[in-house]
Formats: structure tokens, C-alpha cells, sequence
């Protein structure tokens, strides 16, 4: 018999076959969240004009004197937005807004505040007196400081988060060549389920799963498809594949991946590549993952336990930097693993099994000491206390050697309040 893997190991099995997302352009609005499919070089300079930063007069430094006040004529004004082309010669201000362009002549803006004049709406003034010096070329933005034609903005595999979409926006796109987001299927199997809000009869439970998978990827902001349970039948799950191959780029399962004569989802995927193997942790033991023939193209098929907590835990190890991948993200096993990691003391002595390193769900407390967490439930990561998950807002975590950590223990837990990338 195999020695299980380690969750490390295994990541990296299911990571290694699977390629980016086809690529495809979309407009800035759309594309928050989404991965950078290149390089993407400025097209314009930013500032693209050089410009002020203040509400005040232009004037040149050649007029600063050292004996205060001093006095300005003032010749003109601009606005933001403005395109007048106005000069200022030697004794002369121009009465400037932030960000409108520096007239020709011009290299210094002082500040309204520091002058003679009020702040707010007013009449142009026929002169200005500077009260207080400004240091020669105060004030002013230059064309290009920022960003130069050229300049590479975001790099290909950058999550494109509202700043980062500002910034393109700010160097002249409109629209941006990214990796598409994958569309994810959703199949629980069992005939012991039945669908959320129907009354169970003896012997059935409500499927929970596909209601946790499809709001968990919902969040994340990939299209979901939810199919009908499937029954404890390989010929169904086998055409329901078929069916999903043409409409999906990850199928994701929950339930029959251990070793019972009712578990489908091994008797049915095994023949199509699926490998089925067990991981050195609780919840999640058994898992399996393969890249499925389907309707003439490859597509990743990550089979799940069927306990939910086993499930919730699984996806946040193993599905999400699937989906990541496919989204154009790179990173070895570690990366993900590490990726959300935070310290925190448990409040109470936890207890582990020997050999298995144990994810627990917690929720986060502060005291006197800093952040600390507790269990959801007394019975810890048992994969079938679902109904604790409402609570969860960690996965701690205890190494796969370790058997028993006293209270106020430091230990990593996963932060399930971040996002992923």
C-alpha cells in the first residue's frame, strides 16, 4: 500500500498538467479580478502634460525675490481641462487649478494660500502679491515623471485589482488582453441526497456541497454550473461528463472517492485517467484528480470527499490555486500554501492524530496578548460538522508530527477573511 501523499506533494501533482485559460480582451470594467495575459507597456506619459498640483499663480522662478511680498500682474487663468495656450512673461502670473496645464513661460505655482488673494470662487485678480517664497519649480508635475511611454505598467500574470485598472486606464487603455475565467461544474453524487429545501426521507440528508462549492467559486467571481445530483451510478456520472465537457473548463465532485461499493465517482473516472490517492491530513484524506478525455479536449476533474468540512477544506487547499492556474497565476505548492498564512494562539489544548496534519476550522478572537482563535466545535475538524462552517473564518493548522499543543500556542492558520490573490 502507498504511503499517503503529503499535501505539498500532492498540489503539485494536480498543478503540473494544467495550462492558462484561452485569452481574450475585455474592457477595463470588466476585467477587475481577472490575470494579465501580457506585458502591458504605457501608451501615454503620466502626467501627460506638465502641470500643477496646487490651486495658486504660475509665474517664473527668474521673478522670486528675495525681499517679501513681491508683486505679480496677473495676465490670465486656466482651468483644468483647459487647452488655451497662454504665455507668461517676465512680471507677470497666471492664476492656475490644480491640474491644469502649465502655460508656456511658466515653471513655478504658488500656492493661493500664500498670497494676497482668498481661496474659493473670485473675480481675476489685476495683480497678486507672493507673501511667502516658494523654492524654484514648487509645485509643479512634469510631463512623464510618473510614467514614460514605454514603461511597463503590469506584468503578465498581475491581478488586475481596481488600482491596477486605474493605472491602465491612466496610460491610455481601454481595454485589456487577459486569461478568461473559468467555468466551473458542480456535481454532487449520492443517493442519500437530496436538493437544498426539500424535506428529507429516511436515510437522506441535504446536499449541502454543491450549495458550499457553487457560493464559494460564486465569490471568487467564476461562473458556476450546478447539475443535478447524480445518483450512485457510473453510467450517469459518465455521460453527465460528457455532457459538461463541451460547457466547462474544471469539473469539481463531491462524495464516492473512497473505497465503498456504492462510491461512483472512483468506479466511473478511474477508467478515464482519474487518479484516486490519499493525502497525510484531516479532514480530506482521499482525493482524486485527473485530466478527463471529454467531448475531444482535456479537461481537469478534481474529485472531492463527500463530507463537507472535508470539502470546504479541500477546495481552499487544492481547488482554489487550480483555478488560479487556470487563471493565468503561477506558483509552486508552497506559494499557495503560504499565500494566506497568518500566527495566531489557540485558546485551548488541541490534540491531532499521528501522521496527518490536521486543518481545523477556527474563528479569531483578540485579547490583551493580540490575535488569537478558538475551534468552531468542541470536536474540532470532525468532516462532518458542517454546520460549524458558518463560524469559520480560519483553517489552523497542526504539522503532521505533532500529536498535542497546549493553550496559547503559536501555531499558522489559514486566513480565510483574505483573498487569494
Amino acid at each position: 500500500m502507498m504511503n499517503p501523499l503529503s499535501v505539498e506533494s500532492y498540489l503539485e501533482k494536480i498543478l503540473a498538467p494544467i495550462s492558462p485559460s484561452k485569452v481574450v480582451t475585455v474592457p477595463l470594467l470588466e476585467a477587475v479580478g481577472m490575470v494579465a495575459a501580457e506585458d502591458m507597456a504605457a501608451k501615454l506619459s503620466v502626467p501627460p502634460f506638465t502641470n500643477s498640483a496646487m490651486d495658486g499663480f504660475a509665474f517664473n522662478s527668474a521673478d522670486l525675490s528675495a525681499e517679501l511680498p513681491f508683486t505679480l500682474q496677473v495676465v490670465g487663468e486656466v482651468a483644468a481641462g483647459s487647452g488655451e495656450a497662454l504665455r507668461c512673461e517676465a512680471g507677470q502670473a497666471i492664476r492656475i487649478m490644480t491640474g491644469a496645464p502649465l502655460p508656456a513661460g511658466a515653471n513655478t505655482v504658488v500656492p493661493v494660500e500664500l498670497t494676497d488673494q482668498e481661496p474659493g470662487p473670485a473675480d481675476l485678480p489685476q495683480a497678486v502679491q507672493v507673501r511667502e517664497s516658494v523654492k524654484p519649480g514648487a509645485n509643479v508635475r512634469q510631463a512623464g515623471e510618473n510614467v514614460q511611454p514605454g514603461d511597463i505598467v503590469v506584468k503578465r500574470g498581475d491581478v488586475l485589482s481596481p488600482a491596477a485598472l486605474s493605472a491602465l486606464a491612466s496610460v491610455g487603455f481601454g481595454q485589456v488582453p487577459v486569461y478568461s475565467r473559468p467555468r466551473v461544474a458542480v456535481i454532487s453524487t449520492g443517493d442519500e441526497l437530496v436538493p437544498a429545501g426539500v424535506e428529507p426521507g429516511a436515510g437522506q440528508i441535504p446536499d449541502s456541497n454543491s450549495v458550499l462549492l457553487s457560493s464559494l467559486l460564486s465569490q471568487q467571481g467564476y461562473e458556476v454550473q450546478v447539475t443535478p445530483i447524480a445518483s450512485d451510478s457510473p453510467e450517469q456520472l459518465l455521460a453527465a461528463l460528457q455532457d459538461l465537457a463541451n460547457e466547462v473548463d474544471l469539473i469539481i465532485s463531491t462524495g464516492g472517492v473512497s473505497a465503498g461499493v456504492y462510491d461512483v465517482v472512483k468506479a466511473a473516472t478511474s477508467q478515464l485517467g482519474v487518479d484516486f490517492t490519499k493525502v497525510a491530513m484531516q479532514p480530506g484524506k482521499p482525493q482524486g484528480f485527473g485530466m478527463v478525455n471529454a467531448a475531444g479536449k482535456q479537461i481537469p476533474f478534481v474529485a472531492l470527499p463527500g463530507n463537507p468540512v472535508s470539502v470546504f477544506v479541500s477546495f481552499h487547499l487544492f481547488v482554489t490555486p487550480v483555478l488560479a492556474t487556470l487563471q493565468g497565476r503561477s506558483g509552486d505548492a508552497l506559494t499557495w500554501l503560504e499565500a494566506k498564512q497568518i500566527s495566531a494562539r489557540i485558546v485551548h489544548e488541541v490534540k491531532s492524530p499521528k501522521g496527518r496534519r490536521q486543518f481545523f476550522p477556527v474563528r479569531f478572537l483578540r485579547d490583551e496578548d493580540g490575535l488569537c482563535c478558538e475551534r468552531t466545535h468542541a470536536l474540532g475538524s470532525g468532516s462532518h460538522l458542517v454546520a460549524t462552517l458558518a463560524q469559520a473564518q480560519g483553517l489552523a493548522i497542526i504539522p503532521a508530527e505533532t500529536l498535542q499543543l497546549p493553550a496559547d500556542t503559536e501555531l499558522p492558520v489559514i486566513d480565510l477573511r483574505l483573498p487569494w490573490f
